[in-house]
């Protein structure tokens, strides 16, 4: 049974998000590629360049931008003061949480478009790790079904127009095997969040957008190929369609709103339109979780880790430090 929706509330409250104004800055797929390269080891920019396959104006130009927003700290090479190394500011690394999450999704769903390290290890543990969202009020799991979510547009953003990300063309050949920075991009993610709010039809999602009929019937017609949308026959009207999430885009929520809530801490210093409620009661704060320990996981605490299991037991019964 699905209810109607107020489409102008959640118009409103969709143009005034956080999760909207923060993807016009991080939502394009070369910003996303220069950031997980970031939480990766890279600095230089050769090694974007030469690992990611950036074009090098297209990654000046990302370098620039993301050290103007105070993401990057540049910071001169001692044998080529003319050159710089990027480094994460502390901004930065308060998106460490969306980063586990956007990795989580990639390591379950991706098909290997993104250069990440297979398995992450958790040094305060020892283990390794699948980041898990959690409520930060109770420490819970949290997913869609535990929670409820309000709707309250923020007169300040919606006087404020997001920063436009054009989309990335992808290649009918490439539409099978994308990462997040490919199908998942800023336009996709708001699409997933429209329909998490309750706009399961194609006239909703225009109203609620602000997308043209044709574009938003490419996009949901690439996102039904790609496993994001499940589409299917309204039963109580056939000339509609009814566009409902998959196990893939259900599995977006932690990437969604920790990148909401990092907009809103770190970056727009607004409150957030769309307010989740967890199911013990509290508004949801997220924090990403060790899955073995259950302790909140920090970017100093993680390393990439290739060694397999087995050999790590063996080592540390033998009493060779992980």
């Amino acid at each position: 049974m699905i209810r109607p929706v107020d489409t102008e509330l959640t118009r409103q409250a969709l143009a005034s998000s956080t999760l909207s104004h923060g993807l016009g800055i991080l939502g394009d797929r070369w910003t996303v590629q220069v950031m997980l390269g970031t939480f990766t080891g890279l600095k230089r920019f050769e090694q974007w360049q030469q690992g990611l396959g950036i074009p090098r104006h297209t990654l000046a130009e990302r370098l620039r931008s993301l050290s103007a927003l105070g993401l990057l700290e540049p910071r001169p090479y001692q044998q080529r003061p003319l050159r710089h190394s990027y480094h994460p500011s502390a901004k930065a690394l308060a998106m460490y949480p969306q980063v586990l999450m956007m990795w989580a999704w990639e390591r379950r769903w991706g098909q290997g478009g993104v250069n990440l390290p297979t398995a992450l290890l958790h040094r305060r543990c020892g283990h390794r790790l699948t980041p898990k969202l959690a409520c930060r009020a109770c420490g819970a799991d949290a997913d869609i079904t535990r929670m409820r979510l309000q709707l309250a547009p923020v007169e300040a953003l919606l006087q404020t127009k997001p920063r436009p990300t054009r989309a990335p063309r992808i290649p009918a050949a490439a539409a099978g095997q994308p990462s997040l920075g490919l199908r998942v991009d800023r336009w996709s993610l708001l699409i997933v969040t429209a329909v998490v709010l309750g706009c399961h039809h194609f006239d909703e999602l225009s109203q609620v957008l602000g997308i043209g009929p044709s574009v938003l019937a490419r996009r949901l017609e690439g996102m039904v190929e790609s496993a994001l949308l499940r589409c299917e026959a309204d039963r109580s009207d056939g000339r509609r369609r009814i566009y409902r999430l998959t196990a893939a885009s259900r599995d977006l929520l932690g990437y969604i709103v920790c990148l909401s809530h990092w907009a809103s801490r770190h970056h727009l210093h607004q409150p957030s339109s769309i307010i989740p409620t967890h199911s013990c009661g509290h508004v949801f704060a997220p924090q990403v979780v060790c899955s073995h320990c259950r302790q909140e996981v920090q970017a100093r605490d993680v390393l990439p880790d290739a060694e397999p299991d087995s050999s790590r037991r063996a080592n540390a019964d033998q009493g060779v430090p992980a």
